[in-house]
C-alpha cells in the first residue's frame, strides 16, 4: 500500500463541507483540519503510485472549494501504534 499525504488549501468558508466531501472520495482514508499555512490534510491510500494522480488529480482537486494541493508520497511509516499493536496480539493487558 502506497501513502500520499495531501496538504490541501481550502476556501475559508467551506473547509467543514471540503473535508467532508474528500473524506468520502475512494481512496482517501483521513482528513484532519489543520492550524497553519495549511487548511487540511488528507491521507491517500492507494496499491499504485500511478492511482495518486487518479485520487488527488481528478477527484480531490475538483472538489468545489479547494482552492491548491501539495502531495507528499511517503517512503516508510514509523508508528508506536502500529508497534503496540502487533506486540499485544493474543495477550490482554492491564
Amino acid at each position: 500500500m502506497i501513502t500520499a499525504i495531501v496538504f490541501i488549501n481550502a476556501e475559508v468558508d467551506r473547509i467543514p463541507e471540503v473535508a467532508e466531501q474528500i473524506a468520502a472520495l475512494d481512496g482517501v482514508s483521513e482528513v484532519y483540519s489543520v492550524t497553519g499555512h495549511i487548511d487540511l490534510i488528507a491521507l491517500v491510500r492507494v496499491r499504485r503510485t500511478e492511482d495518486i494522480a487518479d485520487v488527488v488529480a481528478d477527484r480531490v482537486n475538483k472538489v468545489a472549494g479547494v482552492r491548491s494541493t501539495e502531495t507528499h508520497i511517503a517512503f516508510r511509516t514509523y508508528s508506536q501504534h502500529d508497534l503496540e499493536s502487533a506486540f499485544s496480539i493474543g495477550g490482554e493487558f492491564e
